[in-house]
């Protein structure tokens, strides 16, 4: 959309104000709202300032100034504000009008100009499967004297005895028993809908959504695929409102990976697929699920990197609470189709040319899906590059239920790394396919494992309740 359409369409809309967003390095978006009246043709070339110290990760106090700078393709109106706004998501520039290197959503556009430089293909597509809690209640603390979190839900399995206003009803979902129930069972329909009506009114193309296995309040929405910037947007979107309809309904939402133990966390299977001018390069009909070749190299690529990978996809030590084996946690480190526990899921049921495509299972939404989704293409494409065989380095296809295998059986399976600390040394010791053609700094690495391993730090020196449970009375 050209300046000048925002412009207009900032007049058509009333719009009373602009809202310029970025994103930080662990995903979470920051704003700074401009009246409309201070919004004009010279805002989108001159960008918006702020300050890049007070952002971690980002910048020193001795060189804090930063410049957002809008992307006129990425703009919507917020559902939710009383007056009037539109929402315009932005680069990171330094005062220099150079692309700031850990600027997330810069790092995915390199990415997507590196793929059209290597002749592979013109565009990458991916499409995230998001998991969510929705709760009644939560409470945390984490203080010298008193650590403790707990989490409330009408439609929890622990509830069935509780006392209630009206007196309880029951239907509660029982722990797994999740997965599709119609109401009474399932209280989220109305909530859930919700969210579908106002993703839709700001432009996003919802394909379903439903509840979770977990108990409690899991839930999926489904929304269309995208190329990889754009869906990564679309994302940021995505949990915006999910989290806003979810105030708005009293409740609180959620896309920690694991917030309950004992039952299945919530992960992001990422869907991805490679096109070349409108065609699609995974197909080819009659070979092995009617993958390609390339796709195959592309698979290989994902596993051979997985356990770097996954310091960037599954970037916090709640993510390796829910990659333990027993709550369809994708922690088997091969390909299969159709097949939930492997890593890397090849989609079957009702697959054209077009929508053939493979499903990377391991991801979480604690993922900043801009470095994500970057890192998952870059993966992929050092794989086709190298021409990376999955089934000669051992990694399937792997036709059957890993998580029913004899013991000897599944030491001949890779697994994923056991914390997040063992996935951040993976990074260090392979980064090089992240690094080609610029698209990661060696620098940004250097800065990005040194602030996820103090986040693993400030959790590993706490003391935890079960530690009571365990130790007190020794």
């Amino acid at each position: 959309m050209a300046v000048e359409k925002v412009l207009e369409l900032i007049k058509e809309k009333n719009i009373e104000f602009v809202d310029f967003r970025f994103i930080s390095l662990t995903g979470q978006a920051h704003h700074i709202t401009l009246p409309s009246t201070e919004v004009d043709a010279d805002t989108f070339v001159n960008g918006v300032a702020f300050d890049g110290s007070s952002i971690p990760g980002f910048r020193g106090i001795e060189e804090s100034d930063m410049v957002m700078m809008p992307d006129t393709e990425s703009v919507y109106v917020d559902p939710f504000t009383a007056h009037s706004t539109l929402i315009v998501m932005c680069n990171i520039y330094t005062p220099d009008g150079e692309r700031y290197e850990r600027d997330p959503r810069s790092i995915a556009q390199k990415a997507e100009e590196l793929l059209q430089k290597s002749g592979v293909g013109t565009d990458a597509f991916f499409a995230p499967e998001s998991e969510f809690f929705i709760f009644d209640d939560v409470r945390y603390e984490s203080t010298m004297n008193s650590s403790s979190f707990s989490v409330d839900s009408e439609e929890a399995a622990w509830n069935t005895n509780r006392k209630e206003e009206g007196g309880n009803l029951g239907f509660k979902v029982r722990v797994k028993g999740g997965y599709v129930p119609v109401a009474p069972t399932d209280t989220q329909q109305d909530i859930r809908s919700e969210m579908v009506r106002l993703m839709q009114e700001t432009g996003l193309r919802v394909e379903r959504h439903h509840h979770e296995v977990a108990t409690a309040g899991q839930a999926e929405i489904n929304f269309r695929f995208d190329t990889l910037t754009k869906t990564a947007d679309n994302l940021m979107k995505y949990k915006y409102i999910i989290h806003n309809v979810a105030r708005q309904y009293g409740k609180v939402a959620t896309f920690m990976p694991k917030p309950l133990f004992g039952d299945n966390g919530s992960g992001m299977h990422v869907h991805m697929s490679i096109f070349n001018d409108g065609q699609p390069l995974f197909w080819e009909k009659g070979a092995y699920a009617n993958l390609s070749q390339l796709a195959l190299n592309y698979i290989g690529g994902i596993l051979y990197h997985a356990p770097a990978l996954i310091a960037i996809t599954n970037p916090s030590t709640n993510s390796f609470k829910r990659l333990v084996p027993g709550y369809e946690a994708p922690v088997n480190l091969v390909f299969s189709k159709g097949n939930r526990s492997a890593a890397v899921r090849i989609p079957v049921a009702a697959v054209t040319p077009k929508g053939c495509r493979i499903e990377f299972r391991t991801p979480d939404s604690t993922a900043n899906p801009y470095l994500a989704f970057a890192a998952m293409l870059l993966a992929g494409l050092d794989g086709i590059k190298r021409k990376i065989d999955p089934a000669a380095l051992g990694y399937g296809p792997f036709d059957k239920n890993i998580y029913e295998l004899a013991d000897e059986e599944k030491k001949e399976i890779r697994s994923v790394p056991g914390s997040l600390d063992e996935a951040l040394d993976a990074l260090e010791a392979d980064s090089d396919f992240l690094t080609e053609g610029g698209v990661f700094t060696k620098e940004f690495i250097d800065n990005y494992v040194a602030l996820k391993r103090s986040e693993a730090k400030s959790v590993s020196i706490r003391v935890h309740p079960h530690e009571y449970s365990l130790y007190f009375d020794c």
